[in-house]
């Protein structure tokens, strides 16, 4: 991991509607202002929770992701986003990688579904089955997406499959301790992973979805590999821009080489 210019990422903090057209012009209009090499929007881009998924749902050729290469290549900028796609029985909670050039360079199906806090995504939602790196912008990214955060173990498959740095996107639910979870759980997957962390969220609900509970608590952040947050846009929209520093990440890992230090055999893997 050598990388001589920082990467300039910026965080893409929105108020996700349930048009997804009127969602697709304000990510146009946050490309067109935020002068990065990657732009990283939140879980759910296509159309908040609490619409019918199923009707919303649109494949990766559709519209949407469409409309969003289209903004890509315009602006010569990489972006992440999440969609909903259609599945046999129920959908796919998928982010969508796209390059400077406008190409789908990788999705990732979110693996660990949100049956939680009284939530059953999995009764829309069907599960991914495999950890996604995906090359895109000079780095080697690793794909997370909301209730994945929770599981370390996923973060671990990204590390091995040669990930840089994490994006995590997000349309985290409000509720007790839930915020604090949030940032905790960004905190220790940088510090345990000595990586970029971002993470970013969809900005809390203005009016009431169409069914369910609220989602939305803002705190999109960007993580440093010790641990200290460089970046936290609280709760309201907004865009900003962060630069990822590998010099950084090499001299942490100089004085701290957890991940060299790992003994798989614990967590009972074979080794040599």
């Amino acid at each position: 991991m050598t990388h001589n210019e920082p990467l300039r990422v910026a965080l893409c903090q929105l108020n996700i509607g349930d048009d997804p057209m009127k969602n697709l012009a304000q990510m146009e209009e946050s490309l067109a202002e935020c002068d990065a090499d990657l732009a990283v929007f939140p879980e759910a881009s296509l159309v908040r929770f609490g619409n019918d998924l199923s009707v919303c749902a649109q494949p990766l050729d559709g519209p949407f992701v469409t409309g969003l290469r289209e903004a890509a290549r315009r602006y010569g900028t990489a972006l992440i986003a999440g969609v909903f796609e259609p599945a046999e029985d129920r959908i796919h909670n998928t982010a969508v990688v796209i390059d400077g050039e406008g190409e789908l360079a990788a999705s990732y199906r979110k693996i660990h579904l949100f049956d939680a806090f009284t939530f059953a995504e999995s009764a829309t939602v069907a599960p991914g089955t495999r950890p996604v790196v995906v090359e895109v912008a000079g780095r080697r990214i690793g794909l997370v997406t909301c209730y994945d955060l929770r599981f370390p173990e996923l973060f671990r498959a990204l590390v091995d499959q040669g990930a840089d740095m994490f994006v995590v996107i997000a349309a985290w639910a409000p509720g007790p301790f839930k915020e604090d979870h949030w940032l905790t759980l960004a905190r220790a997957r940088a510090i345990e992973n000595t990586m970029w962390t971002v993470a970013v969220g969809k900005a809390p609900d203005v009016e009431p979805p169409l069914s369910g509970g609220p989602t939305g608590i803002g705190r999109s952040v960007v993580v440093d590999p010790m641990g200290t947050v460089r970046r936290d846009l609280g709760q309201y929209p907004g865009v900003q821009v962060a630069e990822i520093d590998d010099d950084f990440t090499r001299r942490v890992r100089e004085i701290l080489p957890s991940l060299g230090h790992r003994r798989l055999t614990v967590a009972g893997e074979a080794t040599d």
